[in-house]
């Protein structure tokens, strides 16, 4: 047993639910998939001072193994209670209306996460399993029907011209996170990481970065049903093709849903997400935005992703909650939420005189 380690994070969860007591009683387990052990599951909230969650699984097996502390810190996290069940659905018919054709929607994205069982989440995923998921899935990919369809380009090797045209894209994802370094998620970096897009540049599948799938449906304009639909398809192609090539499912936890290798994305692991401009709610006050926001369960940020600052008046609105909801019901929420901003702005605008 190792000597109780000092978590920097003193707010985070993990600060807050790793107890001593916890950490003399699971200290010593190491799972079976890819040896992971809470030491390595904790490392951010040791390594550094910010963390508000600061735990990564790195097999399905941590979320059973080390239940101790992930149940408490998900269940505080997501707002669930500590006997509820989780209930996927991708049926788009059950989806009614879109976005406002009207709405100023520059582009609409929506991404979830898959893991393939029995093989270890990024965090504490062996180098042969990594390169087993990346086989796997470049074998896989050869099977999607036509409008999926498209090229799988590994990070090792790749050609300079490709790779500049990824960055132009923006799909290319790149190492020296140092969330991603101390969480062990950069270990063997670039070997079995790759992106694949299909020929229109609207599907798009990330291999082994923060997940071991992410999977991404995407396009300009406010057609949210559409990304859902083509979300939906990927999904369904991915996994029959994995399940095809090597007889298994993705990780489904009849509690947590989708497994994913952060606990704060369990559940759908669904991020739906348009850019929209709000120059009413702009000259209201962002503060106003954000409140209104929390109320239709939305997430307001700038356009630069997770900590970029704030560009102008355009902004990136996306679902708030991840577990506990179908997919249907978040995407659902954001449509609804989105078109309820929509027509508030354009009220404020009045307001202002702009």
């Amino acid at each position: 047993m190792s000597a109780f380690p000092e978590i920097k994070s003193t707010h985070s969860l993990v600060a807050k639910h790793v107890t001593k007591e916890k950490w003399d009683k699971l200290s010593g387990i190491t799972t079976k998939t890819s040896g992971f052990t809470l030491a390595k599951a904790i490392a951010c909230a040791v390594e550094f001072d910010n963390q508000h969650c600061g735990i990564y699984a790195g097999d399905w097996d941590s979320y059973k193994d080390f239940a101790d502390v992930f149940d408490p810190i998900i269940q505080e996290y997501h707002g669930i209670s500590a006997d509820a069940k989780h209930t996927s659905d991708m049926d788009f018919s059950k989806i009614t209306g879109n976005v406002n054709p009207k709405a100023p929607v520059h582009s609409t994205r929506i991404r979830v996460g898959r893991s393939i069982d029995g093989f270890g989440l990024s965090p504490g995923i062996t180098k042969e399993q990594r390169v087993g998921v990346e086989k796997l899935f470049a074998s896989a990919c050869k099977k999607f029907p036509e409008d999926l369809a498209g090229e799988y380009y590994p990070l090792t090797g790749m050609d300079e011209k490709i790779r500049q045209q990824l960055v132009d894209d923006h799909f290319l994802f790149v190492s020296g996170d140092r969330n991603l370094t101390v969480a062990g998620m950069e270990r063997d970096w670039p070997e079995g990481r790759g992106i694949f897009h299909n020929k229109e540049k609207t599907f798009l599948v990330w291999v082994n970065e923060e997940d071991q799938l992410r999977i991404i449906s995407m396009q300009k304009g406010g057609d949210v049903l559409g990304v859902f639909k083509r979300l939906a398809r990927g999904i369904g192609a991915v996994g029959d093709s994995v399940k095809a090539e090597c007889g298994k499912d993705f990780c489904l936890d009849e509690k947590y849903g989708y497994i994913h290798s952060c606990p704060t994305n369990l559940g759908t692991g669904m991020r739906a997400s348009v850019h929209i401009d709000l120059p009413g709610w702009t000259k209201d006050g962002v503060e106003k935005l954000q409140a209104r926001c929390e109320e239709l369960a939305l997430q307001p940020r700038g356009t630069r992703g997770e900590s970029g600052g704030q560009t102008g008046h355009t902004y990136d609105i996306s679902n708030k909650h991840r577990l506990g909801y179908s997919e249907v019901q978040l995407v659902q929420t954001m449509i609804d939420g989105v078109n309820k901003l929509y027509e508030e702005d354009l009220a404020l605008q009045k307001k202002h005189g702009m």
